[in-house]
């Protein structure tokens, strides 16, 4: 179900160095931010819940989710160069698979290892802060990958749609609509940042076992319906 050659173009592409760029540059606004605020605030876990639920749950790690997710196959798509992936010896859901797995290791580094930095800088992991949001970032990383590499495959506006979700559904709709939390994947991991911490500091309006459900459904059918959008396209890259 893991292909190395797939994997090594895969982590070509996400890294180059326009993609890289950004990747980069996330996790290093997020720790000025965290070294900003320690240097003038000092230690205090509300504060350090505040910075790592406002930007680095709510926004570093969707953002880097897009970019890795549709980058992973979307370009591939876009200039047609799919189709010489398409026309080796490999099973479609093996590439897919792969590429969902790179997207989810290049996510997991650049969205959860930074988080955890910032929360260690901004309160020492008092009150387990740092690791609850770490442990948010892992699993929101997992189900961002797999969403996103669903849109890489169905459209060539992936990114667009991507950034919308992110950026307008899940940071506006869902600062305002109790609905729109609901169907957030940032509340879904931050059931899990609440159970770690069990203190109030974390909250989420999605009970942790239906937060469960419905990282592991999203996940797996976003996965499915990749692979499937993928074994019924052409050699010639026409559905």
């Amino acid at each position: 179900m893991y292909n190395p050659t797939v994997a090594r173009l895969t982590y070509r592409a996400l890294l180059g160095r326009k993609r890289a760029l950004i990747l980069f540059a996330l996790p290093a606004m997020l720790i000025l931010i965290a070294v900003a605020v320690r240097m003038f605030n000092g230690a205090d876990d509300q504060v350090a819940a505040d910075v790592l639920g406002g930007f680095a749950l709510a926004t570093m790690v969707p953002l880097i989710g897009v970019i890795a997710g549709t980058g992973a196959i979307g370009p591939e798509i876009d200039d047609g160069s799919i189709v010489y992936l398409l026309a080796k010896p490999v099973k479609r859901p093996v590439i897919v698979f792969t590429k969902l797995i790179v997207a989810i290791a290049v996510t997991m580094v650049f969205s959860a290892l930074p988080t955890f930095i910032a929360g260690y800088i901004l309160n020492g992991n008092g009150q387990q802060v740092a690791v609850a949001y770490t442990v948010a970032a892992l699993v929101a990383s997992i189900a961002y990958s797999a969403l996103f590499l669903l849109l890489g495959t169905v459209s060539r506006h992936a990114v667009v749609i991507g950034l919308v979700y992110a950026l307008v559904w899940e940071a506006l709709f869902g600062s305002l609509i109790a609905g729109a939390r609901t169907l957030s994947v940032q509340q879904w991991a931050l059931a899990l940042a609440e159970k770690v911490t069990g203190d109030g500091l974390v909250s989420s309006e999605v009970g942790l076992p239906t937060a469960v459900v419905l990282l592991a459904v999203v996940t797996v059918v976003a996965t499915w319906f990749a692979g499937y959008k993928l074994r019924t396209m052409s050699v010639a890259g026409e559905e």
